[in-house]
């Protein structure tokens, strides 16, 4: 008799280490419920996650906690605009089903690394 396959242990890094202090991370900003660190395998020059610090797998499955995305928005938008003030520029990003690589709603606040004259280059200033 074969037995069935278990299932693959999740792995999330957000509530396994980076949220109980067992991974060595560099704190951005932090409340009771959100945690904002410089990303630990960066890939920009400046890279930030925001993540809730309960289990919540992606925004498409937030249920009833409104709330509390209210409270990781105003971290997000914190810590871009500090990114801003100190770069000129500030992307933010957050992913879905299989380009969501960890299973815990999570999003990336970052300063890719152009200089103000190829960021007008690119998009120009007609906000200005």
């Amino acid at each position: 008799m074969t037995s069935a396959a278990a299932p693959a242990a999740i792995s999330d890094f957000y509530c396994h280490q980076a949220i109980p202090g067992l991974a060595d991370i560099d704190v951005v900003t932090e409340t009771d419920r959100v945690l904002a660190f410089h990303h630990t395998k960066p890939s920009h020059p400046v890279h930030i996650v925001v993540v809730p610090k309960v289990h919540i797998p992606s925004l498409v499955d937030l249920g009833d906690n409104a709330d509390l995305l209210h409270e990781v928005m105003e971290v997000v938008r914190e810590v871009a605009g500090k990114v801003r003030a100190e770069h000129g520029a500030a992307s933010i990003t957050t992913n879905e089903g299989l380009y969501q690589e960890s299973k815990h709603m999570h999003w990336h606040v970052y300063h890719r690394g152009e200089t103000q004259r190829e960021i007008l280059a690119m998009y120009g200033h007609h906000d200005g």
